[in-house]
């Protein structure tokens, strides 16, 4: 019988060696920035995690379940709250502080977004560069060879380095326009 490791080995053989020196920087950027991350944050997001489980749905429905029925007319039991009043306080304030600590755990992981985006527009950028340059590369070489085709009539287009900010002033003028006609 084959352990983790060989299993493991054997579904990334397949993978180019990059690959897995990326998968490997990623995991190891996320453990480092989760080791530096102040205690506050790590109780925050531990928190979050634990309000967003059944477990906590749980204990909920059993503490509130018996709280009610604790304080129901004709149960055998002393009553603490008859009208409620201290379970809704109860319950209000527990509502601000967990919707405190989703929020505190949403905006960091909305700054943990934005980082992953600007990367991957910089990998993007990158790519179209490099694909920008293969692409004027390898019709000079089918000029060169005079391979059919290396006139097609798309390629100086193709050959232009694309400019993020045009693009990005492209799509607001576009949104504008759709905004106001739409």
């Amino acid at each position: 019988m084959k352990n983790d490791s060989q299993v493991g080995l054997k579904a990334t053989a397949g993978m180019a060696g990059v690959m897995q020196r990326n998968i490997r920087a990623v995991l190891e950027r996320r453990r480092t920035e989760d080791k530096e991350k102040p205690l506050q944050l790590r109780i925050a997001d531990a928190v979050t995690r634990f309000t967003g489980s059944l477990t906590f749905v749980y204990i909920h429905l059993a503490l509130f379940g018996f709280w009610i029925v604790a304080n129901l007319p004709g149960v055998p039991f002393p009553k603490f709250d008859p009208t409620y009043v201290m379970l809704a306080m109860f319950a209000s304030v527990e509502a601000i502080f967990l919707s405190t600590f989703v929020l505190i755990s949403q905006n960091r992981m909305a700054v943990q977004a934005d980082k992953r985006a600007d990367l991957d527009l910089q990998v993007s950028l990158l790519a179209e560069h490099e694909i920008t340059r293969l692409i004027t590369l390898v019709k000079e070489i089918a000029e060169k060879l005079d391979v059919e085709g290396w006139q097609h009539p798309e390629l100086p287009e193709l050959q232009k380095d694309v400019a993020p900010e045009r693009v990005l002033d492209a799509l607001e003028e576009n949104q504008r326009r759709i905004s106001r006609d739409g």
